[in-house]
Formats: structure tokens, C-alpha cells, sequence
């Protein structure tokens, strides 16, 4: 049998017996000599040999053991095999765990973790079911992932069962294993889970699904959504009672302008509506006051954006700008014209900066900050004024970008731009159309967001916070150039689209605290991706992240804005719902035997390198020992 090799070019070491063999000819053979006990030297009898022979090499030990050592750690390095058909290992154990909203219930969730120690082996993966499935630990060994089974809790979201599993036979696709599914199987979203543990099966990894659920009884808020009236908020909530009995709900809303009670009677199984009319600007929670078994439906929480009248001031050094124009027409603007930043800014909510042919002085840019700390919103159009050599430092610092140089693309068609985090301003806006001539390079800063920006990275619609305010830069200079002059022409064709207009009117609501409500008041699950790693306040604490995972009812800060994020699922709140209806589709599975269209093993390499250097070592320590009983150490 031949055996193979994975490195064979390491034989080339083999070439190192060749220096062996020549220094142990090369060495001159001892000679006995005839010593008087006058220690006076006598003629040697007979001249013998000088050099050693190839016969007396092969009887020399030490040669052989240097030999042997040698061929060794030149075939080990070349690292030889032989393959064999291996069963498919089932020392690794890969567990899903239910981390839903519905395990929160009762004990399901201290039960699941439980009996996921019970199913630990020698090697072990756990995988946390959520809206989108998590790697807690993979390959490890019993202790850490009984010290990380100690450190997982559940979410406030809908599990995808499913899409966990995949996971969990993408890590055992190799060399199979065993996957267990710890759940209550009461709701899901994706796949059916019994569809795919029958996919499991098919591929040779054996699943077991272990059912924590109990029915327990609950109440809990399961919908919820805001309309206008009269040009005010109106929040309406929807609470279910899953008890077999009336249940008396006590709720409690809290708001800035204070709190109030209300009770409602619930029959069993059905559900009461109730209004909160108007939405008080900031946060309002909801509150069912008795605690039950499931708290993840027992709040729920709405953000309403500070509102005020969108009286805004436009600084120009222009007569006609397209920005002016596009403002004067809507009716929710009353808009000001100046050429410069006034000493009082107090009548302002919202102020366009679009100057041409200058920077702000270092008084303007006072007042300006003033103004955004005592919470303005403003809005920088780019324009050559602001590049180092016009703006000043401190109005500068005060952008969400460090501008640079005026860019133009070779490409007379302008440059690509992309959506770099959607929201209420980019949808419905055409950025795919717009032909951008110049631009200004430019580097976000830190903390900002990034909304629109050219293939290249530079940002052209980003925002941050000053102080309690809010600055946009808007990337799209609206200078019309001089028509006289072939080289002084527009930036870009934006001011052309019919989304201008729309882009400022989406602007200047936001701005205002009228923008799409729906952006500040989300569900568990949803996920939002940020331009860059922001610090995010969430309900459980504070993390650094560029995509955000909504996974717990409460408000979450996220670079000055509040979002409220509610559960609002009613299978998730139903906890009388138990996993038997999924228990008796596996069994029915299980008595139909699906067929196994994976082999039952695989063709294993057995490396051979670490014997072989074993023996080398082996080896070593036999010349040790014979070059000391010759009393040569």
C-alpha cells in the first residue's frame, strides 16, 4: 500500500542523511596504542585504517538511531495518511434554544436551559432562536458551554425555529452530530421546524425536539397603532385577555404632562380598546399594572418627536435658489429670508444656511451655535464656502462631516450615489437618477449618521446632534451657476427632479417633529443598520454597534433620536398555546421513517506525523543513553 502525503515536498529533507553518512565516513577511526607505565610513547605496531568503511557505519548504533531520526522528521513533515471510512461522530451535540418572547413565561425558559445541560457532550454548539438566530458558542467543551447555557436570556421577539436549525446543521454538515430543540413551540416565523428537522434527518444528523411549554394564563397588550386627528396624535392599544375568566385589567399611562389610571373588564378570550387622545410629545408608556406571567406584553411605549410650528429662516447671499423656492411652496413652511444670521433666533424653529459667496463670520457662527443648543434645527447646503479655506474651524466642527476639497468625476454622466441607511427621507427619492457634476470630499465624523452618500464613500444627506439640536448636512449645492459661463455650471440635476421639492418637504417635517411617525415607533425584531458603530441606549444597557437588533420592549437612544419598540404579537402573548399540536406532527414523522439521503460515514484522514515524530523523540533519548554508557557524556 502506498501511502500519500499532504506536503510532499518536505521529502526534500531526506537529502539530510547524505551530510550524515559523510561525516561519519570522514571520521577517523580511533587507534589502540601501546602506553609503557614510563608513559613514554612507543612506535605504533601497526598503522590501521584512517577513514571508517560503509560495513563498520552499518554496525555503528548511533549512526543508526542519527539515521532513523532524520528519515523521521523528514517523512513526518510531509505529513502522510492513510484514509478510512469513519461512522459519523455523534460526540457533537449542537442545542437550540427558544429565546422568544412566549419562553419568558412561567419557568420555560429556566426549564429549557435546564434540560440543555442534561444533552451536553464532548463537543458542543448553542444557538439562541431569535428573529435572527445567534451563535452563543460553538465547538466547546461541556463546562464553557454550561457556563455560557448560565448567561443566555430570552427576548422580546418572534423566534425563527427554523432558521436556528439551519444554523445548527451548517456547524455538524462535516462530520454529523446531534441537534436538540428546546422550545415551546408555541409561534414561530420562517419555516416550518418540523419540515426542517425532517430535512435534518434526511442529511443523517439526528434532532430531537424537547417541549417546555405549559398553559398558563396571561393578559397582555398585543396591538397597538397611531392615527391623526384634528392635527393631533391618537394612540389606540388593544389588550387580550387569555384567561377562561373575566379579568379586571388595570392600566396606567404616563406621559411629561403626568399619569392616569383606567380600568377595563376582559372577558375570556376576547380583547378591549382603549385611547389615549391626544399623544403628549416625548414618551407615553402603557402599563398593565397587575404583574403576570408573561412581562414582555405588559408595556408598551410611543414616541411622539417634540413638535413646534416650522416657521423657518433661509440665509442666502442668492436671490433664486432652487432649495427657496422649493420651501416657499409648501404650506406646512412659513419661511424667512435673510442674508445673514440675525442677533435673535428665537422666532425660528428651523434655519437653511445656503450660502454662495461667503462663510459665516465668527459672530454668525455664535449665534448659530446658540441657537442649536437651545434645540434649532439647521441645515448646511454644501457650497464652496464650506472647504477649509472659507469656513472657519468652529463652523466647521460644528458640521456631521469634515468637507474637503470640491470633487469632479471624470465621468460626465456625475457619479453614482446609494442609500446608505434607509429611512422616511430617502424613501420614494430617486438617488439612482440624480447626476452629481461636483461635490464637496468629505468624512463623516463620529456619532453621525449617514443617510446618502456617493459610491465612493462621501457622504451627501448626513445628521447629528449639537447640543439639544439637530444639524443636516445636505450635500447637493443648489448653486444654478452663471449662464453666461461654459465653466461655471450647476453641481448636479437634483434641483430638476420632481423629488426636490418632496426631499425638503420630508426634511423640513422631520425637522419640525411631524416626519413619519412610524420611524420612531417599531417591533421586536426589526433591525436597523447604521453608517458607521454608534453608542446605543438600549433597554438593558448600552452598547457599541452598526446594526441594531430591537430585541426587547422600551425605548432605545440612537444618536440623539428616541425609538420605542413594542412585542405587539398575539401568538407570542397567547400562553395557553402549548407544543403538543407539533410533538404529534414529529411522532407521525417519526413513524413514517423519511429516507436517509446522506451516507452513515465518511472517508477520514488519519495523519501519521505525530507517531512518527514520537519515535524520533524515542530515538533521541536511546543515543542519550548509549553515548553515556560509553562514558562519553
Amino acid at each position: 500500500m502506498v501511502i500519500p502525503f499532504d506536503n510532499t515536498t518536505a521529502l526534500a529533507a531526506l537529502a539530510s542523511v547524505i551530510p550524515l553518512i559523510i561525516i561519519y565516513l570522514l571520521r577517523p577511526k580511533p587507534v589502540k596504542l601501546s602506553i609503557p607505565s614510563l608513559m613514554f610513547l612507543m612506535q605504533v605496531e601497526k598503522q590501521k585504517k584512517r577513514f571508517s568503511s560503509i560495513r563498520k557505519l552499518l554496525k555503528d548504533p548511533l549512526f543508526l538511531i542519527q539515521l532513523l531520526v532524520l528519515i523521521l522528521l523528514s517523512t513526518a513533515a510531509a505529513a502522510p495518511f492513510y484514509t478510512s471510512q469513519e461512522d459519523l461522530s455523534d460526540e457533537h451535540t449542537v442545542i437550540v434554544i427558544d429565546a422568544s418572547a412566549s419562553m419568558q413565561a412561567g419557568n420555560r425558559f429556566d426549564d429549557a436551559t435546564r434540560l440543555a445541560g442534561g444533552y451536553l457532550s464532548k463537543k458542543n454548539s448553542v444557538i439562541l432562536a431569535k428573529s435572527s438566530p445567534e451563535i452563543v458558542v460553538e465547538n466547546t467543551g461541556s463546562s464553557q458551554a454550561s457556563d455560557a447555557l448560565d448567561s443566555i436570556e430570552p427576548t422580546a421577539t418572534v423566534a425563527d425555529l427554523s432558521g436556528a436549525m439551519s444554523e445548527g446543521m451548517r456547524l455538524l454538515s462535516q462530520r454529523g452530530g446531534t441537534m436538540v430543540v428546546i422550545s415551546d413551540f408555541a409561534s414561530w416565523e420562517g419555516e416550518d421546524p418540523v419540515s426542517t428537522k425532517q430535512l435534518a434527518q434526511s442529511y443523517g444528523i439526528d434532532t430531537a425536539f424537547v417541549d417546555v411549554s405549559s398553559a398558563v394564563g396571561n393578559v397582555g397588550i398585543i396591538d397597538g397603532w397611531i392615527d391623526t386627528e384634528d392635527g393631533n396624535y391618537v394612540y389606540t392599544c388593544v389588550v387580550k385577555n387569555y384567561n377562561d375568566f373575566t379579568e379586571r385589567v388595570d392600566i396606567e399611562i404616563a406621559n411629561p404632562a403626568g399619569s392616569v389610571k383606567r380600568s377595563l373588564n376582559v372577558g375570556p378570550s376576547d380583547t378591549a380598546q382603549f385611547r389615549v387622545n391626544p399623544l403628549s410629545s416625548g414618551i407615553t408608556s402603557v402599563t398593565i399594572a397587575d404583574e403576570d406571567t408573561l412581562p414582555a406584553d405588559n408595556n408598551a411605549y410611543v414616541v411622539i418627536p417634540t413638535q413646534s410650528d416650522t416657521k423657518t429662516l433661509f440665509v442666502s447671499d442668492e436671490e433664486k435658489l432652487p432649495s427657496k423656492i422649493a420651501l416657499s411652496t409648501l404650506a406646512s413652511v412659513d419661511i424667512s429670508t435673510a442674508e445673514g444670521i440675525p442677533s435673535s433666533t428665537d422666532d425660528y424653529r428651523i434655519m437653511v444656511i445656503g450660502l454662495k459667496n461667503r462663510s459665516l463670520t465668527s459672530s454668525e457662527v455664535e449665534r448659530l451655535d446658540g441657537f442649536l443648543n437651545n434645540g434649532g434645527r439647521v441645515v448646511v447646503v454644501a457650497s464652496q464656502m464650506l472647504t477649509g479655506g472659507n469656513a472657519t474651524e468652529q463652523f466647521q466642527s460644528m458640521l456631521p462631516v469634515i468637507p474637503g476639497n470640491v470633487a469632479e468625476p471624470q465621468d460626465i454622466l456625475g457619479i453614482d450615489l446609494e442609500v446608505v441607511q434607509s429611512s422616511s427621507l430617502t424613501d420614494d427619492v430617486k438617488f439612482n437618477e440624480i447626476a452629481m457634476y461636483r461635490y464637496l470630499n468629505a468624512t463623516p465624523r463620529n456619532d453621525a449618521t449617514v443617510l446618502v452618500a456617493t459610491e465612493q464613500g462621501d457622504p451627501l444627506l448626513a445628521h447629528w446632534s449639537v447640543g439639544d439640536g439637530t444639524l443636516v448636512y445636505f450635500g447637493f449645492n443648489d448653486d444654478l451657476g452663471d449662464p453666461n459661463d461654459e465653466l461655471d455650471n450647476p453641481w448636479n440635476n437634483f434641483h430638476n427632479l420632481p423629488e426636490y421639492p418632496v426631499l425638503w418637504a420630508k426634511l423640513t417635517a422631520w425637522l419640525g417633529g411631524s416626519g413619519d411617525i412610524s420611524d420612531y415607533n417599531l417591533e421586536t425584531g426589526d433591525i436597523t443598520s447604521l453608517a458607521r458603530e454608534m453608542t446605543v441606549q438600549t433597554p438593558t444597557g448600552t452598547i457599541t454597534t452598526q446594526k441594531v437588533l430591537f430585541e426587547q420592549v422600551g425605548t432605545y437612544k440612537i444618536g440623539g433620536r428616541t425609538v420605542a419598540v413594542n412585542l405587539y404579537s398575539d401568538r407570542e402573548s397567547d400562553t395557553t398555546r402549548q407544543g403538543s399540536e407539533v410533538m404529534e406532527r414529529v411522532s407521525d414523522q417519526n413513524r413514517d421513517s423519511p429516507d436517509i439521503v446522506r451516507q452513515d460515514s465518511y472517508e477520514a484522514k488519519n495523519y501519521l506525523d505525530n507517531y512518527l515524530i514520537m519515535l524520533a523523540i524515542l530515538l533521541a533519548i536511546l543515543e542519550i543513553l548509549i553515548i553515556r554508557n560509553r562514558g562519553e557524556l
